[in-house]
């Protein structure tokens, strides 16, 4: 797969750039929060950037060995190498989703007790951490409190308000946010330069916009064009199920509503995804209002329709979106979301 393949080895390679200036940060300075709690939704690299982590504090030859002033690890000595194939006796990686309980977290702070048996700093990574129990949290406290000299705790989590106020204020916190399409487009060109593979922007924009700002899910599309050869934009909108997205919204501008409902039939008979299509639509509908109300955003649309006109589609298509699921017809919902759309503007003019 190509995102274990390409898996970020270094704070440079992070795809996420204001995480690895974060990171670089904390690393630069000279006292090591012992306790960390990278916050994100799937796909953002939170574990990815956890090994890193691990590699830069036990590395052989960069600043924490004394040998020049770069914090990256060399990913060629034996202790980044052996972090990378997860052999590392000094690197532990717990799945809390399965190991949540009292005895579990017990048995965790049990190896806190001990010195690094060949690293720099004993690192625990626990993915998923808010699926820890109450018990568990409370057993855990108190070590992070006063954690060993030597241990250092990183704490992931895709549901921070689930944690307790006295896990969170005890850790150092980072941030990592949803995939920005900026970062989604470098990492796509730096995975297609090593694949020798080369794809219009156009696509990889498309790629950019339905990765569900996820890294892991938008090269997760991207290896799925790749295996299925789709190189143009004709076909990428095909594979994903949005076939003429751009027309659709300049239709319904237009309050052709004849032409929109044909479109509509056309679409569904086609096999496209009307799930996809409704949130492309929201997205694009989402971009036009924040840009009417004056905020700068990359990939602004010019758009005819008014600030109230703009609210009351995005409103109606997400009713739509919700009945997707109940609706004996997939394209019902959008059907009836553009109808009443086209009723209620011709009525207020």
């Amino acid at each position: 797969m190509l995102y274990i393949k390409y898996r970020p080895k270094t704070i440079a390679e992070l795809d996420n750039s204001s995480v690895a200036l974060n990171l670089k940060q904390v690393l630069d300075s000279k006292i090591i929060p012992h306790a960390f709690l990278f916050i994100g939704q799937k796909g953002t690299g939170k574990t990815s950037a956890a090994r890193i982590f691990a590699k830069a504090v036990n590395c052989l030859n960069n600043k924490f060995a004394k040998k020049g002033e770069s914090v990256e690890p060399c990913n060629i000595c034996p202790h980044c190498l052996s972090i990378t194939s997860s052999s590392f006796t000094d690197v532990l990686e717990i799945d809390a989703a399965s190991n949540r309980g009292i005895e579990e977290i017990k048995n965790l702070i049990k190896e806190t007790a001990f010195l690094p048996m060949s690293g720099r700093y004993r690192v625990f990574i626990i993915d998923e951490a808010h699926m820890i129990t109450q018990d568990g949290f409370n057993a855990l406290l108190k070590t992070l409190e006063e954690p060993p000299k030597t241990s250092i705790f990183i704490l992931a989590t895709t549901n921070p308000e689930k944690l307790p106020k006295t896990i969170i204020s005890r850790c150092f916190k980072i941030n990592f946010g949803k995939a920005h399409k900026k970062d989604i487009h470098i990492m796509i060109n730096r995975i297609l330069t090593k694949e020798k593979v080369s794809l219009p922007y156009e696509v990889l924009d498309l790629i950019a916009q339905h990765g569900e700002s996820s890294f892991r899910d938008s090269t997760k599309i991207l290896e799925e064009f790749i295996m299925q050869k789709i190189t143009t934009v004709e076909g990428a909108e095909k594979y994903l199920g949005i076939r003429g997205k751009n027309n659709i919204l300049e239709l319904i501008e237009k309050s052709e509503l004849k032409n929109s409902l044909s479109w509509i039939n056309e679409f569904g008979e086609s096999g496209g995804n009307f799930k996809s299509l409704i949130e492309d639509l929201l997205e694009r509908l989402r971009i036009v209002l924040l840009s009417k109300k004056g905020l700068k955003l990359d990939d602004v649309e010019d758009s005819s329709l008014s600030i109230s006109e703009t609210m009351l589609l995005i409103k109606l298509l997400m009713e739509a979106y919700k009945n997707l699921k109940i609706s004996p017809i997939e394209s019902l919902p959008l059907e009836i979301a553009i109808v009443e759309f086209y009723n209620q503007r011709v009525n207020k003019k």
